[in-house]
């Protein structure tokens, strides 16, 4: 079973925000597959199916970003998953152009403090992660104050087709592995 969680803020306010493009994914998947993101369990917003014929946990950690590894741990714990090979993690990434996508199956969490959470909580850094580029904060901005901060119409557009893409990753990792799926993404 794979669990598949996209990492965000779970208040309104933050919808729409750099830092929520994870729940976004995870909204197109829930949508092109037909399955409801709704039941609270594991410190989360759940929604249990099938993605490539393989059952799956598609999760909206609910502990706001710094905290995701509290679900994510819950959640391996429950159904027994091992992280290294059942866990996809979809988060945002400043270091990336906007829209762009990068498929790892291990590494450090990068100055990003969800995934920072989730390797603490782990106790390693091996699980697969897809991120997308959010672009790279302009200067003189506030780390936070970006990542917490709108996309201005344009660059919507552009991460409405990433999440789409990232959804693709997403299946890619389970039907063919994750070095099919990062040699197929990292270099679009």
């Amino acid at each position: 079973m794979y669990i598949i969680a996209g990492l965000g803020n779970p208040d309104r306010r933050y919808e729409n925000t750099r830092h929520n493009i994870g729940f976004d994914v995870i909204e197109k998947l829930a949508e092109q597959e037909r399955i409801a993101v709704s039941e609270k369990k594991h410190k989360a917003l759940i929604g249990k199916g099938f993605v490539e014929g393989q059952k799956c946990i598609l999760a909206k950690p609910q502990t706001y970003m710094n905290l995701s590894g509290e679900s994510i741990r819950e959640m391996l714990d429950y159904y027994k998953a091992d992280a290294t090979a059942d866990l996809i993690v979809i988060s945002d990434d400043v270091s990336l152009n906007i829209g762009q996508i990068r498929i790892r199956k291990k590494g450090s969490a990068g100055g990003h403090n969800g995934l920072k959470n989730i390797i603490g909580h782990l106790g390693h850094d091996t699980f697969v992660r897809i991120k997308i580029g959010v672009g790279e904060k302009p200067a003189g901005y506030d780390l936070a104050d970006y990542v917490l901060g709108h996309f201005s119409p344009q660059e919507r557009e552009i991460m409405d087709q990433a999440a789409l893409r990232a959804a693709e990753a997403v299946r890619a990792v389970i039907s063919r592995g994750p070095d099919a799926a990062m040699n197929d993404f990292n270099g679009r």
